[in-house]
């Protein structure tokens, strides 16, 4: 999720890098509890094809300026409960950095409020799972009310982000406001899409129960 350049100038911007490195010592312990679990090797080859598939969100899938950002289809509770948070939230910061890197140099000095901006929500959603799944249902049986609370915290909380660094770095002018309220909105149908994606991802999944002994995924998908 990219924040339009020069929304926050450079010396606002050190807060962006502490509230990535909180982040990113949250994603470092459940990475450590993935190793304990599955190992490093698993760890690495979920984390890998989280970022492929990050990369492929930002960069194939259609994406449109609105207000103070672009509007993504980015489908962080999809890879949390596919891959697990640690793969997911490596996979959300290396697929930014590498198209970054790539295609959108402009891009790379806002990297860290843009990295919290993806990884912050994806936590709270791994929060929120432990608390309204139970621990003896997999993630293939998800009832569509879950997945619905799970996309809408996560998409909810991307758009709380964006509107903080806008706001944060531009004020309370009518125009920044609207230009904030224009990307939440446009940005917050992307719920009436992502449950249900979820939902396919994971029938789908139930019909290769195989993964599970592969360490591709999270164990959490069928157990």
């Amino acid at each position: 999720m990219h924040i339009a350049p020069d929304l926050v100038s450079p010396e606002k911007l050190l807060l962006a890098y502490g509230t990535a490195a909180a982040a990113g010592a949250m994603t470092v312990k459940f990475a450590l509890d993935s190793v304990r679990e599955r190992g490093v090797v698993s760890l690495f080859t979920r984390a890998g094809l989280s970022t492929a598939a990050v990369f492929c969100f930002f960069q194939v899938f259609p994406h449109y300026p609105v207000g103070v950002s672009e509007v993504h289809l980015i489908l962080g509770s999809t890879l949390l409960l596919i891959f697990g948070a640690a793969p997911a939230a490596f996979g959300l910061a290396l697929g930014l950095l590498l198209q970054g890197l790539f295609f959108a140099p402009f891009d790379l000095p806002q990297f860290f409020a843009n990295v919290t901006t993806l990884i912050a929500p994806l936590l709270a959603i791994k929060f929120l799972a432990d608390r309204i799944i139970r621990r003896d249902t997999a993630y293939v049986d998800l009832r569509y009310s879950q997945a619905l609370a799970l996309s809408a915290t996560y998409q909810g909380g991307v758009v709380l982000w964006v509107a903080f660094w806008a706001l944060y770095g531009q004020g309370f002018a009518a125009g920044n406001i609207a230009s904030v309220a224009s990307f939440g909105g446009a940005y917050m149908l992307v719920v009436l899409a992502e449950p249900l994606i979820d939902l396919a991802v994971l029938a789908g999944a139930k019909t290769v129960r195989g993964l599970a002994k592969t360490g591709l995924v999270t164990p959490r998908l069928f157990a």
